[in-house]
């Protein structure tokens, strides 16, 4: 069978290295660049019993394990390490907790430890199970997908890329927000996206494995900053998000007027480490969420052979492997081993009205 894979962010890009480690004829398409969007700027973090009592809690464990699993088998070093993880917030005077480079921040908990929290470069990840995928045989297409192609029965039988059709009998739509493109092709549910904000930091040595997720106040509102010491000496930071127009080209996707400046003016308060650090990046992203909070994982109604992959939200980096295990049974075999894909089947929502397609 020949399968094309549309969107190399991280879960495009674990459903192609399972596909390709199944012995699957793979082609991975993407239009603007490997990790390009989230799956590149996001903070990377894996938490193995956050969504537990939720639909997503099975996934979750199993993709945790798995984050670990494959850290340890593939032959490339995407900064996999556990981490302690903190919340507090900020304070008017001096700060107080078992984290010794905040400033006027009151730690009030301890939300986990090596045993349940975890880190990837996001990027760093992504790329590397797309070189594992080619490795195992998946190609991978520069392109920009146009639409399906499909037989006298309905089926799949192949995809337009640039113009030009090519066979296939299988297609996973796993483009983030913008898998809501394929609405003019499949019918599949809503997808929107909710853009966040980040700054990287170059700190150096100077921070240890030490997660944090804050709660401060400025002029302009609320804000719950999310602060990722990384293993190369960078620190992540994000917040500020904002529902505003999807570019259709996910390279043209900027910033809000006056969100970094904001952001930078927190980090300066909260941490005089940060303060006295270097940016090395500010980043900008759409994360994609469905109409019920919950991912779509499995086939489009009515069309065989078609599969969506999408709707994570914060969580993509980390469910994305047993995400990518799972779709890959699913096409493979026709069910799944290690997690219940019921509760998160495309034809739960009803079809998205392309009519409405509101993209900038």
């Amino acid at each position: 069978m020949r399968i094309a894979v549309c969107g190399a962010g991280a879960i495009g890009a674990s459903t192609a290295f399972h596909l390709a480690e199944a012995g699957a004829d793979v082609t991975l398409v993407e239009r603007a660049g490997v990790a390009c969007a989230a799956s590149g700027k996001s903070g990377g973090f894996l938490a193995l019993d956050w969504c537990d009592g939720q639909p997503v809690e099975t996934l979750a464990r199993r993709s945790f394990a798995l984050h670990d699993a494959l850290a340890g088998r593939l032959d490339a070093d995407w900064g996999y390490r556990r981490m302690d993880t903190y919340a507090g917030f900020e304070v008017d005077g001096p700060g107080d907790g078992p984290v010794a480079w905040t400033g006027p921040v009151a730690i009030t908990s301890a939300l986990g430890g090596p045993d349940t929290t975890a880190q990837v470069h996001p990027g760093r990840f992504t790329e590397a199970l797309v070189a594992a995928a080619e490795a195992r045989g998946a190609k991978l297409v520069h392109g920009t997908v146009e639409g399906i192609a499909r037989g006298r029965d309905g089926a799949v039988a192949g995809l337009a890329i640039d113009g030009a059709t090519h066979p296939f009998e299988a297609v996973v739509v796993a483009m983030g927000p913008w898998s809501i493109l394929a609405a003019q092709w499949l019918p599949v549910p809503a997808i929107y996206g909710i853009k966040g904000h980040s700054l990287v930091y170059r700190t150096g040595d100077k921070l240890p494995a030490e997660a944090l997720f804050l709660e401060c106040r400025d002029a302009e509102g609320k804000a719950s900053p999310e602060v990722f010491p990384r293993d190369d000496g960078t620190t992540y930071v994000c917040a500020l998000s904002s529902q505003t127009p999807l570019p259709v080209d996910p390279s043209a996707v900027a910033p809000d007027r006056g969100a970094f400046e904001r952001l930078e003016a927190i980090c300066a308060r909260l941490s005089p480490v940060l303060a006295a650090s270097p940016i090395v990046a500010r980043g900008a992203c759409f994360r994609p969420v469905t109409m019920d909070g919950w991912p779509l994982l499995g086939p489009v109604r009515d069309v065989p052979g078609a599969y969506v992959a999408t709707g994570h939200s914060v969580w993509g980096i980390l469910n994305a492997p047993a995400s990518g295990e799972a779709m890959a049974e699913l096409i493979g075999t026709g069910r799944t081993t290690h997690v219940d894909l019921a509760p998160f089947d495309p034809g739960r929502l009803p079809p998205f009205d392309p009519g409405g397609l509101a993209i900038g």
